[in-house]
């Protein structure tokens, strides 16, 4: 984007200059509702690119927050940023605020998917497989397992590793695998000390110790879809399938394939076949469902 410069990491200057960034983007102000949707019109209908950089950099800081959450993937935080950054001057270019969605809303989606897309192309570990399981397990594991705190630094306990597997539907093998590869890469503490002198430490440069007003909407917004999608995409089961899926992944108290197989007088194999096959269906049907949003998001 040419015109009003948009804020950038140092090239060169290190931790120093990653400072200098995180206490410079402290500056911008968050938009009101009101002064976005002018912007935003202002880009979408006269190509205003000052108007375009004052929506970048206004949402700077929700890009290092969410980079922060990817510092445990052993590569620098600044190129975390600087990634999320060119998801987030995406989704300002795609923007359309006659949609009615904050812009938070929909550049969320750019800033994680390029920061992901970096991390995939950075790791080695991932290009032994790159599906679109081991992806979600990449990218999901720890914190399945800081919900159930393993913590461990060995291998999982079984009853965690089923867990996992279950929640993500994935193989025992694959969480295992995983847990071990992940295992090398280390992790960075936010504990360590940012200058030679030992003042200060990376977690105090953290870019807020409360969720951003825009960042807690973004998110109720972004549970809402998920929440549609899924409803949606369950109408490509029938009821049978509906029901069994429910029972044995989407509630909190999961039925076992006992207890369904005398509801519907058949072999505990023959509900786990009808839960896998409704498993992949309801997938492939929020996939397709995504990939239409998505081209009319594009279009």
């Amino acid at each position: 984007m040419a015109g009003r410069t948009v804020a950038t990491i140092p090239a060169a200057g290190g931790e120093a200059g990653l400072n200098r960034y995180l206490a410079e983007i402290k500056k911008f102000p968050i938009l009101t509702p009101e002064e976005e949707y002018m912007l935003a019109k202002r880009w979408t209908e006269h190509q205003d690119t000052d108007a375009a950089a004052k929506l970048v950099n206004s949402h700077l800081r929700l890009v290092a927050k969410i980079a922060m959450g990817y510092r445990g993937y052993g590569l620098p935080v600044s190129e975390l940023i600087s990634e999320g950054n060119i998801g987030l001057m995406q989704g300002v270019k795609k923007f359309e605020p006659e949609r009615g969605f904050r812009l938070a809303t929909y550049a969320m989606w750019w800033i994680r998917a390029s920061i992901q897309e970096f991390i995939l192309r950075s790791w080695s570990l991932v290009k032994m497989g790159t599906t679109a399981a081991q992806k979600k397990l990449f990218f999901n594991l720890r914190r399945m397992k800081n919900r159930i705190e393993a913590f461990e630094d060995g291998d999982l306990k079984p009853e965690d590793v089923t867990k996992i597997a279950t929640d993500l539907g994935v193989s025992e093998e694959d969480v295992i695998s995983m847990n071990r590869r992940m295992a090398m890469g280390g992790d960075t503490s936010l504990n360590v000390p940012v200058r030679e002198d030992g003042e200060g430490s990376w977690q105090d440069w953290l870019v807020d110790t409360d969720p951003l007003q825009d960042e807690r909407v973004a998110e109720a917004q972004e549970t809402r879809v998920r929440h549609d999608l899924l409803i949606e995409a369950m109408d490509a089961l029938n009821d049978r399938e509906k029901h069994i899926l429910t029972e044995r992944r989407l509630t909190d108290e999961p039925k076992t394939l006992e207890e369904l197989s005398q509801v519907y007088n058949v072999s505990r194999e023959r509900i786990r076949q009808i839960e896998v096959r409704a498993f992949e269906k309801l997938q492939k049907a929020l996939m397709n469902l995504a990939g239409e949003r998505r081209l009319l998001t594009a279009a």
